[in-house]
C-alpha cells in the first residue's frame, strides 16, 4: 500500500451524490488536511432521489448537484466531475468505462477510491444496483483502459495518455484490510452528509445511525471502545 506521503492525487468515483459522504467523507478531510488533492467523479445526478413529491423530478438533479457541491466543500473538496448518467439505470458498459479512463487520465490520481462491484448480503442498502456497477465499471477503468493507449483510441486522440492508478480503496468491500480512524473528522463528515437535505426526512435519525456505524467500525476493527473508524479494502493494481 501507497503510504499518503505518497500520494498527490486521489480520484473518488460513486454512483450517487452523498455515496461518499457516506462511505468516505472522514477518509477524505484526512487526506485534504493533509495536502492531498482529492477530485469527485459522481456518475449520476441522484434523480431518482428524494423523499418530497412536491419538487418536480427535473430539479432533483440540479438540486443534488449543489448539495455535492456543498458537501464537498465541508471535507475540502472542491473539484467535482458530474457525468450526468440517469440514476437507477446504471451498468457497467463499455461508454461508462470510457467515460471513467477519461477523467482517470484527466486527473492522473495516484489512488482512486470507489464502491464495491460485490452484493453485501449483510448490508443490502449498501448494494444498490447503480453502486455494484459503478463498482464495477471504476475496477476496469482503472485495468485495463485507462493505462492502455490501444484501449478507447478516441481518448489518446483527445491527447489524454495512459495513466496507470497505483491502488484502489474500494469503500465496503469484502475483504477489509484497511482501517482508517477518522475520530477528528467526524463532525465534518456529519455536516457534509446534513448538505444532502433532499435525502433526509429524519435528519437527527440519519445522524445517529451514521455515528453508530462509525463506532461499530471502529469496534469491530481494533480501534476500541468510543472511537470512529471507517473501512476499505484496499487492492494494488500498480
Amino acid at each position: 500500500m501507497l503510504d499518503d506521503a505518497d500520494v498527490e492525487r486521489i480520484l473518488v468515483i460513486t454512483a450517487h451524490p452523498d455515496d461518499v459522504d457516506f462511505g468516505a467523507a472522514g477518509t477524505i478531510a484526512n487526506w485534504t488536511d493533509a495536502g492531498i488533492e482529492v477530485v469527485y467523479c459522481i456518475v449520476t445526478d441522484g434523480d431518482a432521489g428524494g423523499f418530497d413529491t412536491s419538487i418536480p423530478r427535473t430539479e432533483i438533479g440540479p438540486m443534488r448537484r449543489e448539495e455535492q457541491t456543498a458537501a464537498a466543500k465541508q471535507v475540502g473538496v472542491d473539484r467535482l466531475v458530474f457525468l450526468g448518467y440517469l440514476d437507477g439505470r446504471l451498468e457497467p458498459t463499455l461508454e461508462l468505462r470510457r467515460d471513467l479512463a477519461r477523467v482517470i487520465r484527466q486527473v492522473r490520481p495516484q489512488r482512486v477510491v470507489c464502491q464495491s462491484p460485490e452484493r453485501n448480503f449483510q448490508r443490502i442498502f449498501a448494494s444498490h444496483p447503480d453502486h455494484l456497477a459503478a463498482g464495477e465499471a471504476a475496477l476496469c477503468a482503472v485495468y485495463p483502459d485507462a493505462r492502455n493507449d490501444f484501449t478507447f483510441t478516441e481518448l489518446a486522440d483527445e491527447g489524454l495518455r495512459a495513466w496507470a492508478v497505483r491502488e484502489v480503496w474500494i469503500m465496503g468491500g469484502p475483504k477489509p484490510n484497511r482501517v482508517v480512524d477518522v475520530g477528528a473528522q467526524v463532525e465534518r463528515k456529519i455536516q457534509a452528509l446534513l448538505c444532502h437535505a433532499s435525502q433526509h426526512p429524519d435528519p437527527a435519525g440519519m445522524e445517529q445511525r451514521v455515528r453508530g456505524w462509525l463506532a461499530a467500525s471502529a469496534e469491530a476493527h481494533g480501534l476500541g471502545p468510543n472511537r470512529a473508524a471507517e473501512v476499505f479494502q484496499v487492492v494494488v493494481t500498480g
